[in-house]
This record gives structure tokens, C-alpha cells and sequence, in this order.
């Protein structure tokens, strides 16, 4: 360890976070690999290691016999202060050497407002920040997660982006990137190669012109690299790597359990959901699979908590006897299973049971709108009906605290749909008072909300979020509705909101700004103790652009977006039609009940999806 490290460790919050040496970590020598990778996640040791794409993509990458992948985070603020005093770079925690020394850095971006953490993370290891500035073809530099989708904003600072999931494409590219470093490639001629894997974006090869009234005009693709950049996916999930030997961590994480994914994708369609659309097809993995890989890695990690994972948990059709096969494992030894996404239109006695036979965990459930209209407009096929009879099953069974989640400013909401908010939560309320098992208990019922923000690929993409302002206004509506003792109101905070809608909407020119906010201090933005909103208003005072134009402006539905050359595989016209149906609050079928032709079970062999 570095000496200066041993001095500072000390006088830092949760020191463990950046000692490296955790059980199952991987440790290479560093003289028999070819390639070494600094993974980097652009927030904190606890977020990033809760991460299970992080955590597979860590033992695939590994997987290879000339890769050495390491792990790198975010410190936090009094790690921040003492490096920098000490003139310490920042490095990985396997070996403790300088992300400088690495051939490769991999950021995983899953959140907009990580952006500035980036650039924070290339500038603590002394790496330029602009891609243009790498003259050479080492180090390498790019990024792949769901923000990737819209990769625009980040475009000036990434060699190169991954669209869509690694679990092959990342491997794909480092055998080419190792031929690359053997045979003494130029980094130009590298990236012209790398161009021609599926998934992979090169912005350095693509020109972006715009138009008087600063809309993209067009997009134009150079040296054979591809007109539209399609998603990579893994077919068979069954198949795909998943760590049954998962790093334990050092320190207490946000999750610290075993992560099971269920399936990807979402059956249900919402429409303001950029998950549900860009993960699709639907794939899902054989109740056995998950049974045989949740007791391995409880095994190997000695976890007390399994958590069964996927946008909608409750949809898996094989959920029952999934539980079963775990809770055979985990009942006797105390090890607590917990369903998270759940819906409430499928909640039931049986899984409830299932549930509690080791500990209760909460129970929280995405209503999002609070009139049955609104819900239908958004395709949220949920009824007040189906709220009340889960609540009513949970309370009879011993439950007595429930988190229901909404969004205010969707497409089409008035004050009639919030006011129905405060009311359902009443419902709730009095729903407890007819069912519950132990009154003398009391119950707690948690109503949040979060403001809407269109994102790329979903049918809302082309809509505006709502004003600060206007935002602020149907919180107070809300919250002065809001007044039985047993309920409590949280919102989220409308700045935040509007900074990652214009980050989700974003182009290219929207890096300046990104670039300025790091250079006056901004890091760690998804941090309220970070983030400040003046400092991004200066810096888009300062470059000349206007937030409005990105995140309260409808775009035409027949204009150029700036992520138009990006294909998740969902169809355009199927955006569009859902769109259109919202206006009409018409729904449309799950995947399991009708086939909507969105297009991404293209993506599979046989043309033919999981739902």
C-alpha cells in the first residue's frame, strides 16, 4: 500500500471503502496479461459494488486470459480533499496502481447526472479529458450502461461507447484491442474496426450538423461505420456468465445481498419507461437456473438476503416455484428473500406467504398516476381495485407499511389526477383500518412522487417535462391535499429533475457544459450534497445554451432526435402509435397477452421473445 494512502486512511469516513481485498476479489500478475482495465463506476465503493451489472461484466472481462480487470470508484468528499493534498492519482483497488498505468478505462454509466464524476475520475488519473487529446491508441476510453442510449452529451470525452449489453461485446472488443496493442496499431485505425462490432459507437466518425434554430439537422456516418448503431443483447440468459463467486465487500453497501436476475425486458410497456423499451426483447432465465446460482453464491458469500430482480418481479411466470426452490435452502439458515418491483394487480396470498416465512420486507408499489384516465394514458394497467385488494391481502397477513410511488407532470395529467393521489392514499388508509391484522401496530403508508422525464427510446420521448415551477406548484397542490397523520409525503427535488432531462435529451453541445460545471467543482451530482443547481445554471449561462430547449420543449415528432442513429430495436412507428394512444388513454395488451410489434424480438434468432 502507498505510504502516503496509510497516512490519509485514517482521517476518511468508512476507510475500508478504498483498501481493495475483499474476498473473491480477482488478482492477476500484472506481468502475464496483455490487457489491463480499470473498471470504473462514477459514484461511490457502496453504489458501485450494489451494482450487479458491474459485478458480471467484472468476472467476464476477467474471464479472459490476457485481461486483468480491476475495479475503480468515486471517493468521497474527505477521501476527495486528501488525495488531492497528497497529489495521490487515483488508482485500482486489486493492485493500488494509478489508473494512468491502465491500458483501458470502462466507465459504467447508468445515470446522466454521473457525468461530471467522469471527467472527475480521467482528471484524478491524470488522463485528458477530451477523446481528441488521446492521440494514441493508450489509454483507451469508453463507457457503456443505460445512459449510453443518448451517448451525444459525452461525446467529446469517450474514445468509444458499448450499446447495449456486454457480457460478449465487451470481450469481442478487447481481443481486438489486444491485436491492436500487439501489432502496434494507430488509434484511428483501431477505432475504424472496433466500428464494425455490433454495439459499438465511435463518435469521432460521425458528423453532426444542426440547424438555425439549434436542432439536429443530420447525422452522417464515415469509414464504413454503420448508419444506425444496433444494440448488442445475450440470447440465452441461461448461458450468460452470472458470479456465483461475487466480490464481498469490505465495508456495508446499499445492497448487501445476493442479486438474482429473473429476466430482462418488461412485459408491460409504460410508456414514459425508457427501461422497459430499451431492454427488451424479453428474456428469461429457468427456475432452475436461478435456484442452482442463488444457492452457490449464498454459499460462496455467506449473505443472509436474497433479492430477486427484474423491472417487474411479480410478472415472472415461474415465480412460485422459484421461491419454493430457494426458500427450501434459505428458510432453515434464516436467509431473508425479498421481491422488489412488484405490481399490484398480481400480488397474491401464495407469494405473500412465501415472503414471510423467514422476515417481512416492505412492500412498495409504482402506482404513478392517481386517476384511473392517467394510469390508461401511460399504460400503467393498474386499477384503484387492484391497489386496495393488495393492500387489503398484505394487511390481513401482518403487513403494515407500504411505499407507493407516482410521477407528476406525465402527458395529460391535470389537478384532478393529483388530487386522485391524495385521495387513494386515504383508500389505503382506510383499507388498513378494515383488514389489518394488529392494529395496535399502526401503519405507516409512504406516498412519493418524482418528477417526469422524457427519455430517449420511449414513447414520451418527444414530450416536455413540466417547468420547476409548475412542478413545484402540483407538489404544494399535493401536499396541501395530503393530511391524514398516518401518511407521509416525500417529492423529489425539481432541479435535479430538470438537469437529467436535459442530460437524457441532450446533443453534443451540451459537453461544454458538462465540462464546465467539473471545472467549477461539480462532482458527484446524483448526491444532494454535491449537486448545485447555480453552478449548472452559470455554465449554461456561459456556453450559450438554454435548459428550456432541452427539457421543457416538445420536439416534433418528424425532427431529427440527436440519438437517431442509436437502435435499441424498438421501431419508431411503434413509439409513435403508443404515443398517439396516450392522448386517447387507450391501453395496450402486455406482451403476454398480444404481440404489439415493437420489433425487438428481431434481435433473437427466430424472431421470437420470452413474453
Amino acid at each position: 500500500m502507498d505510504k502516503r494512502l496509510e497516512r490519509i486512511l485514517p482521517r476518511v469516513q468508512k476507510p475500508a471503502r478504498y483498501t481493495g481485498g475483499e474476498y473473491n476479489q480477482i488478482i492477476k500478475d500484472r506481468m502475464k496479461v496483455d490487457v489491463r482495465l480499470a473498471f470504473c463506476f462514477p459514484d461511490t465503493y457502496e453504489i458501485g459494488m450494489s451494482n450487479l451489472g458491474m459485478s458480471i461484466l467484472y468476472h467476464t472481462m476477467n474471464s479472459l486470459d490476457f485481461v486483468w480487470c480491476e475495479r475503480a470508484f468515486a471517493p468521497w468528499g474527505d477521501m476527495y480533499d486528501e488525495m488531492k493534498k497528497a497529489a495521490l492519482s487515483l488508482y485500482a483497488l486489486e493492485s493500488g496502481d494509478s489508473l494512468r498505468d491502465f491500458d483501458a478505462l470502462a466507465f459504467s454509466i447508468g445515470y446522466e447526472m454521473a457525468y461530471t464524476t467522469v471527467l472527475d475520475m480521467l482528471d484524478m488519473a491524470g488522463i485528458p479529458l477530451h477523446a481528441k487529446e488521446r492521440t494514441g491508441l493508450l489509454p483507451l476510453v469508453f463507457a457503456g450502461g443505460t445512459a449510453a442510449v443518448n451517448p451525444e452529451p459525452m461525446a467529446d470525452f469517450m474514445d468509444l461507447f458499448v450499446i447495449g449489453e456486454g457480457e460478449e461485446m465487451n470481450n469481442e472488443l478487447l481481443v481486438l484491442f489486444r491485436q491492436a496493442k500487439l501489432e502496434g496499431w494507430g488509434k484511428h485505425d483501431f477505432l475504424v474496426k472496433a466500428a464494425q462490432i455490433q454495439g459499438v459507437y465511435v463518435p469521432s466518425l460521425y458528423d453532426v450538423d444542426y440547424n438555425p434554430d439549434g436542432t439536429v439537422a443530420s447525422i452522417r456516418a464515415g469509414e464504413g461505420a454503420p448508419e444506425r448503431v444496433t444494440k448488442r443483447i445475450v440470447a440465452d440468459l441461461d448461458a450468460a456468465p452470472y458470479p456465483t463467486r461475487p466480490i464481498v465487500p469490505s465495508t456495508e453497501v446499499v445492497h448487501d445481498r445476493v442479486n438474482l436476475e429473473l429476466f430482462r425486458g418488461c412485459v408491460r410497456g409504460c410508456r414514459f419507461c425508457q427501461a422497459g423499451h430499451v431492454y427488451r426483447p424479453i428474456r428469461a432465465k429457468k427456475p432452475e437456473t436461478l435456484v442452482r446460482q442463488g444457492i452457490e453464491t449464498l454459499k460462496n458469500t455467506g449473505h443472509e438476503d436474497v433479492t430477486l430482480l427484474s423491472l417487474s418481479t411479480s410478472d415472472y411466470r415461474h415465480l412460485s416455484e422459484l421461491c419454493d426452490g430457494l426458500l427450501e435452502y434459505c428458510q432453515d439458515r434464516s436467509i431473508g428473500l425479498s421481491l422488489p418491483s412488484l405490481r399490484a394487480d398480481n400480488f397474491s396470498m401464495e407469494i405473500m406467504e412465501k415472503l414471510q416465512k423467514v422476515r417481512k420486507s416492505g412492500l412498495t408499489f409504482a402506482v404513478e398516476g392517481g386517476s384511473q384516465r392517467l394510469r390508461d394514458a401511460v399504460n400503467k394497467n393498474v386499477t384503484e381495485e387492484d391497489l386496495l385488494n393488495t393492500c387489503r391481502i398484505a394487511f390481513e397477513g401482518g403487513w403494515n407499511s407500504v411505499k407507493l410511488y407516482y410521477m407528476l407532470g406525465l402527458p395529460t395529467e391535470t389537478d384532478e389526477d393529483i388530487l386522485g393521489i391524495a385521495e387513494m392514499a386515504n383508500q389505503v388508509l382506510h383499507c388498513w383500518r378494515q383488514h389489518a391484522k394488529n392494529k395496535n401496530r399502526g401503519v405507516k403508508i409512504t406516498v412519493s412522487t418524482s418528477c417526469f422525464i422524457p427519455k430517449p427510446h420511449s414513447p414520451f420521448q418527444w414530450e416536455a417535462q413540466i417547468s420547476m415551477e409548475e412542478y413545484l406548484r402540483r407538489v404544494n397542490l399535493l401536499r396541501s391535499n395530503m393530511v391524514a397523520r398516518n401518511v407521509t409525503y416525500n417529492w423529489h427535488d425539481a432541479e435535479t429533475s430538470l438537469i437529467e432531462a436535459v442530460l437524457s435529451r441532450g446533443d453534443r453541445r451540451l459537453g461544454a457544459v458538462i465540462e464546465e460545471v467539473w471545472r467549477q467543482g461539480g462532482r458527484l451530482d446524483a448526491w444532494s450534497d454535491y449537486f448545485s443547481y447555480e453552478r449548472w445554471r452559470k455554465a449554461f449561462e456561459k456556453c450559450g445554451l438554454d435548459p428550456a430547449f432541452y427539457a421543457n420543449r416538445r420536439y416534433p415528432t418528424d425532427s431529427m432526435l440527436p440519438w437517431e442513429h442509436i437502435d435499441v430495436g424498438v421501431r419508431r412507428e411503434h413509439l409513435l402509435r403508443e404515443r398517439e394512444r396516450c392522448y386517447h388513454s387507450k391501453l395496450s395488451p402486455d406482451c403476454r397477452k398480444g404481440c404489439s410489434a415493437c420489433g425487438a424480438a428481431a434481435l433473437l434468432k427466430g424472431g421470437r421473445c420470452d413474453g
